[in-house]
């Protein structure tokens, strides 16, 4: 296996990867790059560890002309930028000390030391140069079995930082099979209240990845079953709900998946978890009327289509199709993606070009010919809308 793991990376990567060798020949990929090459996955970022100080790192890649950036040094971390593309080089490091959030660390030159900090067992792979895979912890056999298992005690692990519960669900919907490993699931059980001490903000970030992620349905009922979602969730997940959601295989948006499961005090949970301005404004969109319905005509789809955008109306498709096993939401959807986005033709200098005077009353005629547009279907044209204004307007007192 040793160059053919290596020879999955993009050339591209490989060779930047050399260069960095030639001068930290210890170095090591560490982490989610080890284990994504290992089961064929898409790779996104590519870390390294090495057992030298981040300074001396840092001095040796300069000498050899690479661009290299202080991103961490607190954590031991610097990035070596490479035809545009970073790579993140952190020096072993031990606990010296943890909150359930923060930890305080010391380098090492031991990569066991270090690789037993790291969360779970399919994590704390190294390999080297030559391609070799160092596993202290049976993660390849992890990997392969399906199973995500945390590093030495769970409960320890999960006391040295809670958001350690949320990435197991988030990894098992990733990587997992079967059942899930019975000493995590107690550990997490045993200290669901932790979660009560992370921010909202890192909270909000795994549950999007989870809820957007693979085996969606899956998680979450395992997270019921670990007896998380009252404290992940207090506003209350109706779990039913986002079972019927997930049975009809909607989009992987986390927003809309997040309103089957949290139908009722969404917006509560919105200002709670902190949600962005655009996050709350979908979220809120989504779950308001009106719904459009496989009943409804072209000309009355239109209407709506004239004032939400279509992936509002699908979503309010999505979730009407979850309360009421609508099996016509697919068809629905289709007819909505091939309908054309309504555009009202006029505007209120038509109006004053066409002869009409300016004053308030421009804007009412503006508003009662586009509700009369958007009742006919928002079919007339620029010449029938014009027509029609002008009509009202000879009509004004």
């Amino acid at each position: 296996m040793t160059r053919t793991l290596l020879h999955r990376l993009a050339p591209a990567r490989l060779h930047a990867l050399e260069q960095i060798w030639a001068v930290l020949p210890e170095a090591r990929l560490v982490g989610g790059v080890v284990r994504d090459l290992m089961v064929g996955r898409a790779i996104a970022d590519v870390d390294l560890a090495v057992p030298q100080p981040p300074e001396e790192v840092m001095q040796g890649l300069k000498a050899q002309g690479i661009t290299v950036v202080p991103t961490g040094l607190a954590h031991g971390t610097v990035t070596a930028v490479i035809d545009s593309a970073p790579y993140e080089i952190t020096t072993l490091r031990r606990d010296v000390e943890t909150d359930g959030r923060h930890a305080v660390v010391c380098w090492t030159d031991n990569w066991q030391e270090d690789a037993a900090r790291r969360d779970f067992t399919i994590n704390a792979m190294s390999c080297d140069s030559t391609g070799a895979v160092h596993d202290y912890f049976g993660g390849q056999q992890d990997l392969a079995e399906g199973t995500v298992r945390f590093v030495g005690d769970a409960t320890l692990r999960i006391q040295e930082d809670a958001l350690r519960i949320l990435r197991f669900f988030r990894f098992w919907g990733r990587y997992g099979q079967g059942r899930a490993d019975a000493q995590a699931m107690q550990a997490i059980t045993a200290q669901a209240a932790l979660l009560n001490g992370l921010s909202v903000e890192r909270v909000w970030s795994e549950l999007k990845r989870i809820l957007a992620g693979p085996k969606a349905q899956d998680v979450v009922y395992l997270m019921q079953q670990a007896g998380i979602l009252p404290v992940l969730l207090p506003e209350g997940a109706n779990v039913p709900l986002f079972a019927r959601l997930m049975a009809f295989n909607p989009p992987a948006d986390a927003l809309l998946r997040l309103a089957a499961l949290v139908p009722n005090k969404s917006a509560d949970m919105a200002r709670r978890l902190k949600f962005s301005r655009a996050e709350a404004a979908h979220l809120k969109a989504m779950q308001a009327e009106p719904v459009p319905l496989p009943k409804m005509s072209d000309a009355q789809l239109r209407h709506l289509l004239a004032d939400t955008p279509p992936d509002i109306l699908a979503a309010r498709s999505w979730l009407y199709q979850a309360r009421y096993s609508d099996v016509l939401g697919e068809e629905l959807r289709q007819r909505l993606a091939q309908l054309e986005i309504p555009v009202f033709p006029i505007a209120g200098r038509d109006l004053l070009e066409a002869g009409c005077q300016p004053g308030p009353h421009v804007g009412q005629v503006l508003k009662d010919v586009r509700n009369w547009w958007q009742q006919g279907g928002c079919s007339a044209d620029k010449q029938a809308c014009l027509a029609y204004a002008l009509e009202l307007v000879k009509a004004l007192p």
